[in-house]
């Protein structure tokens, strides 16, 4: 799994309703992310063409009007699946309280984190640094 800004597209298992979609950094085993609710953190490791990690949901905004897909709760998900350089397809389990909640997501690699050009702020107007 290479480096990278991935989206996410999450749907619940079980019969469950509930689907999110956010964005991902995978950086050298690292995952951050999140959406307009929830926020990511985890690790992961590579065997192959398989991945697996495990990642920590958050809250970060609370919302009257969205039910974020785990209900605002903190979860700790476990999951694995298949990548190749543009994508992957991954399946895990959450724990909500004392409820397990089954998931399959698709990632999409939408940037590469090699080259990215570094940017400053100059007299208003964001500019490359050279």
């Amino acid at each position: 799994m290479k480096d990278g800004l991935y989206s996410i597209h999450v749907q619940l298992g079980d019969g469950r309703e509930r689907k999110g979609s956010g964005v991902l950094v995978f950086n050298n085993g690292t995952i951050l992310g999140g959406d307009a609710f929830l926020f990511y953190t985890g690790h992961y490791a590579v065997t192959g063409s398989t991945v697996r990690g495990e990642v920590i949901v958050n809250q970060h905004t609370p919302s009257h009007d969205a039910n974020p897909i785990f209900g605002g709760a903190d979860v700790g998900i476990g999951f694995s699946g298949a990548f190749d350089d543009q994508q992957a397809t991954i399946s895990g389990m959450g724990l909500v309280g004392s409820h397990s909640m089954i998931f399959r997501a698709t990632l999409r690699r939408i940037a590469s984190i090699e080259g990215v050009p570094e940017f400053r702020l100059q007299r208003g107007v964001l500019s490359p640094v050279t």
